[in-house]
């Protein structure tokens, strides 16, 4: 079975990538599957991209999503990178199992590739077949347009289709195949892959890509390559400060799994916590811990040295002066770092002023919540519906605490923050409500939306779908999924699906 060419499709590409020169990818056509079915489509984010969701329904449509079929205008791809895994160097990795259809502008004019995941074997394949699985597929889909509800920067999910195919792993397991969307799939290993090689030319090339793609205007400076370093510097600090507000644990913070648009990627092994510990690790991969949740933070910081590394002779030509002048812009992080997390903090507690003490103030509540094992969002959520003074609604956030008196004194200190601000208690609980949400993707959710659909019943996973596209909405009828999971259903790993 061979590709079907298309001579009339609904998408309007516009491509760019494919005009840097050769070594950046591989022209590659996705490898055709057996029998596509429409597991779910993202109307809303069709039509943000200018693509009819109908068409996308169509038996035409499906044949796009799946490989079967090359839209016209379509230029297809896998690109090339490097990273460092888990600290280790690994000189070569790329789409081993992605190809990039090529780029849309959406109706907002911006920017965005339609890759698709599982989409066969590419030259970066590596010891892997180029597919995946179904279980991954619908983890990443429910996950990234979770994030993206959350207001996190993220890639996103267009759709999942099945393939009619098995794929081999641990065991036999349907195929499928993900649309994912982003701002672009450039990463800091892309330019590692190019540093590595001494390939100064084709470094300067990509920067000057990633300039005129994600960050306008840098080109008219006296050195932009310094304003691309400061701005990733800012990005992933908001990213990573925004993760925490929601207790997310991406899982592999491997150079390769870090944008240079800023917007978290690849949903492997990552969840999201229940009860606040900060030592959390869910990855099976990670046995060290190293990604876990308070580390984050400064395994960003590691992958930025690990960038300004790459650049160096962009930024001065003098290695010496080049080297001081990126120490010096990666050590600016983390002040800028503890400054987005006091924010989101901040946020979270209804605070809107800043007060020296607000970090502490967070900090001592988060303290309280890891040593009574206390649920991360519903603690934050509980907390936006108490008044401004003491009353019975204290009762409902009480319960979640075993040492009474501590959290009634630390609820004391807060009320007396709050009497600092100039908002009442009815601003301060909308503002709170729309920072913290009621409705995340649990993990044992996440497992039983999976479990059904392995099944070949899609109707939990449709319903947890649309449940989280309104994480701060109150859900009378859907009060179930605010519940952490019981003894018996807790999730200890995550596995990345690879």
């Amino acid at each position: 079975m061979g590709v079907t060419l298309n001579q009339s499709s609904n998408f309007t590409f516009n491509n760019s990538y494919i005009k840097l020169p050769s070594q950046f990818y591989f022209r590659q056509n996705p490898t055709p599957v057996r029998k596509p079915n429409l597991v779910r489509l993202n109307y809303k984010l069709a039509e943000q991209l200018r693509i009819d969701p109908n068409f996308l329904r169509s038996q035409e449509g499906i044949e796009i999503l799946s490989g079967n079929r090359i839209a016209t205008g379509s230029d297809p791809l896998s690109m090339a990178y490097a990273g460092h895994q888990f600290g280790t160097w690994v000189p070569q990795l790329g789409d081993g199992r992605a190809v990039m259809l090529g780029e849309v502008l959406d109706k907002n004019n911006k920017r965005y590739d339609i890759q698709l995941k599982g989409a066969g074997l590419t030259p970066f394949s590596r010891m892997g077949d180029g597919r995946a699985c179904l279980w991954p597929v619908l983890r990443e889909y429910i996950i990234s347009e979770a994030m993206f509800a959350l207001n996190i920067p993220t890639t996103r999910a267009l759709a999942a289709v099945t393939t009619g195919e098995i794929v081999q792993r641990e065991e036999n397991l349907p195929g499928a195949i993900l649309t994912r969307i982003a701002s672009s799939h450039i990463r800091i290993g892309t330019f590692q892959y190019f540093a590595a090689k001494d390939d100064l030319k084709s470094v300067k090339q990509l920067a000057d890509h990633v300039i005129d793609r994600h960050y306008n205007g840098a080109e008219e400076l006296e050195n932009p390559y310094i304003y691309l370093l400061k701005e990733l510097i800012k990005r992933q600090s908001s990213l990573i400060s925004k993760w925490l507000g929601v207790g997310f644990i991406h899982g592999v913070m491997n150079t390769d799994n870090m944008t240079l648009s800023g917007e978290t990627i690849d949903y492997g092994p990552c969840a999201f916590m229940d009860n606040y510990n900060a030592n959390t690790v869910y990855s099976s991969i990670d046995q060290f811990g190293r990604y876990a949740y308070n580390n984050q933070a400064q395994i960003a910081k590691w992958n930025l040295g690990c960038f300004a590394a790459s650049i160096l002779p962009l930024i001065n030509k003098d290695t010496d002066s080049s080297i001081k002048i990126a120490k010096e812009l990666i050590e600016e992080f983390d002040d800028m770092f503890n400054e987005d997390w006091t924010s989101v903090l901040r946020s979270k507690l209804g605070l809107k002023e800043e007060y020296s003490k607000d970090l502490d103030l967070g900090s001592n509540l988060l303290q309280l919540m890891e040593k009574d094992s206390v649920d991360f969002t519903n603690a934050f959520r509980n907390l936006s519906f108490l008044s401004n003074e003491m009353n019975k609604s204290d009762k409902d956030f009480n319960k979640l605490f075993a040492d009474k008196l501590a959290i009634n004194n630390w609820l004391s200190d807060w009320r007396d923050r709050l009497n600092k601000e100039k908002i009442g208690s009815k601003e301060r609980k909308s503002f709170m409500l729309s920072r913290n949400p009621a409705y995340i993707p649990r993990n044992h959710r996440v497992e039983e939306a999976i479990k059904n659909a392995l099944n070949e019943d899609y109707d939990f996973f449709n319903k947890f779908c649309e449940i989280l596209s309104h994480p701060f909405e109150e859900q009378p009828l859907n009060k179930d999924y605010l519940n952490p999971p019981l003894p018996n259903e807790v999730v200890l790993q995550t596995f990345c699906g690879t």
